[in-house]
């Protein structure tokens, strides 16, 4: 039975079960830890907040390696829509020069987010910048920025849930919603 639930004026219908999104973590985290076991000197996990914290929470639980989490607080949506701009209410929580970074997102749709990001990340020093996403949305995604590890690729529709809100709204719920028009 499908479940919705209501977020402010919208209605939103279950999209993905939160079983599906470990099944998701389990295979990126075992990309991650494959290419930082051998590692020197622990990297540098950076959380977008607020969207990435669930997805970054259970990403530090399966690493097999030492990592340092900073964050960082980026916003580029109103409502349902982006607004093709950036802004960084809360800068990096921590020191990055001459460090492996991995960015922690929950969504990388059009990627001017991290697209600013691994600019800043670049310019504060990091020796080495890769990106991680749960969700990516292919078919807007125009940026030059790779997209090192995604947990899984979904169509070009508005969605909340497993941290990813709307108007600050269902970050809470453990599956991931779709607008149900």
């Amino acid at each position: 039975m499908e479940k919705r639930i209501t977020l402010g004026d919208k209605t939103f219908k279950t999209y993905i079960p939160y079983e599906k999104l470990q099944e998701a973590i389990d295979a990126v985290a075992a990309k991650v830890n494959s290419d930082y076991i051998c590692t020197e000197q622990p990297p540098i996990f950076v959380c977008v907040l607020n969207g990435a914290m669930m997805f970054t929470s259970e990403m530090m639980k399966r690493v097999n390696f030492d990592a340092e989490l900073i964050s960082i607080k980026m916003t580029s949506y109103a409502g349902t829509s982006t607004t093709g701009s950036v802004k960084i209410p809360l800068g990096l929580t921590g020191d990055v020069a001459g460090r492996d970074v991995i960015v922690f997102e929950d969504i990388v749709d059009t990627g001017v987010t991290i697209t600013a990001l691994a600019s800043l990340l670049k310019e504060k020093g990091a020796r080495s910048v890769k990106t991680c996403t749960m969700l990516m949305k292919p078919e807007v995604y125009k940026q030059d920025v790779p997209i090192d590890y995604v947990g899984m690729e979904i169509p070009n529709k508005f969605i909340v849930g497993f941290g990813l809100d709307y108007n600050e709204l269902g970050r809470n719920q453990k599956d991931i919603y779709i607008l149900d028009e």
